[in-house]
């Protein structure tokens, strides 16, 4: 298995789940659905793409959740694959 799609360990997900915390509510909720929805499943390669969203601000997070902006919109450099998977989990309705 390629390290990147080994699952993340358990202190990883925990210190992972304590830097998602953010200012919006709304971004919480969303990030909570994703955490319920797939902490079991997470691999390295998309915890590195979630860590990337976490250091935009609350309202570009929200844009790129809700789609009123593109990855390319908010920062060219998070244009990449492991960014547009984690976003897309992050879209998909429970």
């Amino acid at each position: 298995m390629v390290k990147s799609q080994e699952l993340i360990d358990a202190r990883t997900l925990s210190k992972l789940k304590w830097r998602c915390r953010r200012g919006l509510l709304e971004n919480d909720i969303f990030i909570d659905r994703f955490f319920r929805r797939f902490e079991t499943t997470l691999t390295i390669r998309q915890s590195q793409g979630l860590s990337a969203l976490m250091d935009l601000s609350d309202h570009d997070l929200l844009d790129l959740h809700l789609a009123r902006k593109s990855l390319a919109q908010v920062d060219v450099d998070l244009d990449r694959d492991d960014v547009r998977e984690v976003l897309c989990m992050l879209r998909k309705t429970p």
